[in-house]
C-alpha cells in the first residue's frame, strides 16, 4: 500500500511478568504484529496516521506527526486484560511532505479495507486532519446505515479552507454527506466557546450540530449522549486530546484553558463503548514534543487501553 509501513518489531517491548503465571500479561506481549497490510476477519485494527501538514497548515505547533510510535510506546508496558488480545498493529500511513490529501486516501482506504474486512479501526493520529480520512473510511464501509460522528473536542473544526487542516474535517465530512445525499449526524462534547468564533457556531447550528459546551459536560454530556447512540447504527469515535484540561494534557497543538477532565469524560466513552455501535476510534493531537515526562503519551494511551477494554 502506497505511503503504509509496517510498526517496527522492537517497538513493542516492556516488563516480563510472564514467569510468575502464565495470564501475567502486558500489551506487547499479546498484540498481533504484521510486516504486511493484509487485515483480518475480526478484532481491532491499531494504524498510525504520521502526519503533521494539516496543523501546519492551520498555523498550529507542529509535532503530532511523532505522537503514533510515542503512544504505541507508552501502551506497550500496560497489562493486558479482555479485549486486548484482539488489537493488531497494522502499521503507519505516512505524509510525503505536504501531500496530506495523499495521506489522507491512503489512510481512508486502509480503514475502508479493515472495515470491510471485519474489522473495527483504532487510529492514533496525527492532528485532526486525520478525522477527514477516517470519517470518509467509516462511511464508504457503511454506505447505507446511519453514522453518527461523536468528537470530544474543545474545537467545532468546521472551518472554511482552500485546502484540508486540522481545522477542517468535519466540514469535509458535511459535505461528503451532502454529497451522497445522506444525514450528517454530528455530535460535539466539550466544545469551548473560548475557543470558536460566533461564525464556527452558526456554521455548527446551520449543519444542525449536536452541542454540549465544556461548562456543562458533567450535567448533560450523558443525556445528550443517549439521544444521539438511539439514532445511529454506527458510531465513529474521534478524541481530540485538547478536550482535557492543559494541567492534564499540556502536550497538544492547543492547549485548552479550562477543558474537561478524564475522569469526567470515561463516562461517555464507557457508554459508547458499550452501546455495541462503536465501529472506529481515533485520538489525535497529541504533540510529544511537548510532553512533560510523558504524562500526556500515559493518559492517551490509558484511554486507548481503557477503549480496548470496554469495547470487546
Amino acid at each position: 500500500m502506497t505511503l503504509w509501513r509496517p510498526t517496527p518489531a522492537d517497538l513493542w517491548q516492556g516488563r516480563d511478568d510472564s514467569s510468575e503465571a502464565s495470564n501475567a500479561l502486558r500489551i506487547f506481549q499479546t498484540i498481533a504484529q504484521t510486516d504486511r497490510f493484509a487485515p483480518k476477519s475480526s478484532g481491532i485494527a491499531l494504524l498510525g496516521f504520521e502526519c503533521d501538514a494539516g496543523v501546519w497548515r492551520n498555523h498550529g505547533r507542529p509535532g503530532a506527526a511523532q505522537a503514533p510510535d510515542v503512544l504505541r510506546k507508552a501502551l506497550a508496558n500496560m497489562a493486558s486484560y479482555s479485549g486486548h488480545d484482539t488489537l493488531t498493529d497494522m502499521g503507519t500511513i505516512t505524509v510525503a511532505g505536504d501531500r496530506l490529501e495523499d495521506a489522507q486516501r491512503a489512510l481512508s482506504d486502509a480503514v475502508l479495507a479493515c472495515q470491510q474486512s471485519g474489522m473495527r479501526t483504532l487510529v492514533f493520529g496525527g492532528g485532526h486532519e486525520t478525522a477527514w480520512a477516517h470519517g470518509r473510511g467509516v462511511l464508504d464501509a457503511f454506505p447505507h446505515e446511519r453514522v453518527a460522528i461523536i468528537n470530544l473536542d474543545a474545537h467545532l473544526d468546521l472551518r472554511k479552507a482552500d485546502h484540508a487542516t486540522s481545522g477542517t474535517p468535519f466540514r469535509q465530512l458535511a459535505q461528503y454527506c451532502e454529497a451522497q445525499n445522506r444525514e450528517f449526524q454530528y455530535a460535539c462534547l466539550g466544545v469551548s466557546r473560548a475557543a470558536n468564533t460566533q461564525a464556527l457556531w452558526d456554521e455548527a447550528a446551520r449543519l444542525n450540530v449536536t452541542l454540549v459546551e465544556d461548562l456543562d459536560f458533567r450535567r448533560e454530556a450523558l443525556p445528550v449522549l443517549e439521544s444521539v447512540l438511539a439514532q445511529a447504527d454506527r458510531v465513529y469515535l474521534t478524541i481530540d486530546l485538547d478536550v482535557l484540561p492543559a494541567g492534564e494534557m499540556p502536550a497538544v497543538s492547543a492547549p485548552a484553558a479550562l477543558g474537561v477532565s478524564a475522569l469526567d469524560i470515561m463516562p461517555v466513552i464507557d457508554e459508547i463503548c458499550r452501546s455495541g455501535k462503536l465501529q472506529a476510534v481515533d485520538l489525535v493531537e497529541f504533540n510529544p514534543i511537548y510532553d512533560r515526562d510523558g504524562q500526556g503519551a500515559r493518559l492517551a494511551a490509558r484511554l486507548a487501553w481503557q477503549i480496548a477494554h470496554w469495547w470487546a
